[in-house]
């Protein structure tokens, strides 16, 4: 029994580990879009509690810019709209990564069967 291991399952086990590494970097990208968009919900529940003139600021860059309250809640429920829709997205490529990673790992198990025998 050979010890060397075939240039197609080589390849194989390459493109597996890549298929993984996508996913990890999608899993981590989710994560942040998540925590962005929680504290945006929460700053947006925080302004609710505020009068109609209460003195707000936005940091725009390095400024801090007095704004409105109807300007900031517009500002941050868009903020929301775009980072939900970016989640759906991830989401999608998430499954695709996920069939893909399912896909590779059964042609390498039926590759690895025979080169078993």
């Amino acid at each position: 029994m050979s010890t060397q291991i075939p240039p197609q399952i080589q390849n194989q086990l390459a493109q597996l580990q890549q298929v993984q590494q996508q996913a990890q970097s999608l899993a981590m990208q989710k994560a942040q879009m998540e925590s962005l968009q929680n504290e945006s919900q929460m700053a947006l529940e925080e302004l609710g509690k505020l009068t109609d003139d209460a003195i707000i600021y936005r940091t725009v860059g390095e400024l801090q810019i007095r704004t409105g309250k109807e300007e900031a809640i517009a500002k941050l429920t868009e903020k929301v709209e775009t980072l939900s829709l970016r989640l759906q997205s991830v989401s999608r490529q998430e499954e695709r990564i996920s069939k893909r990673f399912t896909q590779l790992q059964e042609q390498l198990e039926q590759a690895m069967g025979k080169q078993a025998q």
